[in-house]
């Protein structure tokens, strides 16, 4: 096993819908070749939009490569900037995914908590990326797909250490790559002052019988 120390891992999506070619997938093959520095070694996968494979690459990267942090991109279809979001849903799973299937009872986690968050202060981020003088914008919404639903297992197996980022699904990659090459040194150096024993927490659980999707 490779250890934690400097991995940092970034996914995008496979295809979906029209998106034949999902640019969150070609941005984090361009990520790659990237000089990102603070000592990072870089990891990419690609994510299927299946909730039951997206599990198993989640399972797969928090196992066997131990990162530091997971960056999540996917799209979000007529967004106008790049979005940070901090809040990811355990449930309303209704959307069918590419096999023509959604989660059982429509949960990530069954009892799990209703919402998890990044450690990560998404809003903290945006206002300092803003000072920089870069459009972004901060979201607790990240859409009830799969997005929503990798982005709340990967905070769930990696206890909070765990991004995601959606970017406008027809920017060109051009534009996108600088933007999220100074994004994420930013949220690195952001992670590195973070007391990572007690900066992370959950909701309390509540009744989805009750939830409104």
């Amino acid at each position: 096993m490779e250890t934690a120390s400097g991995i940092v891992v970034v996914t995008g999506f496979g295809p979906f819908r029209q998106y034949v070619s999902n640019s969150s997938w070609e941005v984090a093959k361009d990520l790659r070749m990237t000089v990102l520095g603070l000592d990072i070694q870089i990891h990419i996968k690609e994510i299927p939009v299946s909730y039951e494979k997206s599990k198993q690459v989640i399972d797969d990267i928090w196992q066997k490569l131990t990162p530091k942090l997971v960056i999540h991109l996917g799209i979000a279809s007529g967004a106008k900037g790049i979005t940070l979001e901090q809040t990811a849903k355990n449930y309303c799973y209704k959307d069918r995914d590419v096999t023509g299937q959604c989660p059982a009872d429509h949960y990530c986690i069954q009892a799990g908590p209703e919402q998890l968050h990044s450690i990560i202060d998404m809003r903290s981020l945006s206002k300092q990326l803003k000072r920089m003088g870069l459009d972004v914008i901060y979201s607790r919404d990240a859409g009830r797909y799969l997005c929503d639903f990798v982005y709340y297992y990967s905070l769930y197996r990696g206890k909070g250490m765990a991004a995601l980022i959606h970017i406008p699904a027809k920017e060109s990659r051009v534009k996108l790559v600088p933007l999220l090459q100074t994004i994420i040194q930013t949220l690195l150096l952001k992670l590195g002052d973070l007391d990572k024993t007690s900066s992370w927490d959950t909701t309390v659980k509540i009744k989805y019988e009750d939830a409104d999707c």
